[in-house]
């Protein structure tokens, strides 16, 4: 991660179901930007050791993908199926390059005389 902050390169994290424990505290959180899968689980600890340590009840799906990002602890959902073409406008943003130009339209067809 320091090697990307010192080229001046973005850190992108692709939180996918189950993102748990350790890999939450260290390297998933510290992304410049953090894209979840739809209904993915993401959390350092489970809900109830969670409840028991700062004794209040938690609301039902709070480590949730959807949940994060209503809240403001991801940047984005995304579905694995646009997981690809999201990841590339984001690296486009992010170093500034420039946008993929729109396809060229096709010429119409030639009338037919009937």
């Amino acid at each position: 991660i320091q090697e990307l902050r010192e080229a001046k390169q973005p850190y992108i994290v692709v939180l996918t179901n189950p993102t748990t424990g350790g890999v939450t505290a260290s390297y998933a959180m510290l992304g410049d930007i953090q894209i979840a899968e739809p209904g993915a689980l993401i959390g350092f600890a489970g809900p109830r050791v969670i409840e028991q340590t700062i004794r209040e009840k938690l609301p039902d799906g709070f480590q949730r993908a959807e949940y994060l990002f209503e809240h403001g602890m991801i940047d984005m959902v995304v579905h694995r199926h646009q997981m690809r073409e999201t990841l590339a406008r984001v690296c486009r943003l992010m170093v500034k390059a420039p946008g993929v130009p729109p396809k060229a339209r096709l010429p119409r067809p030639a009338t037919v005389a009937a």
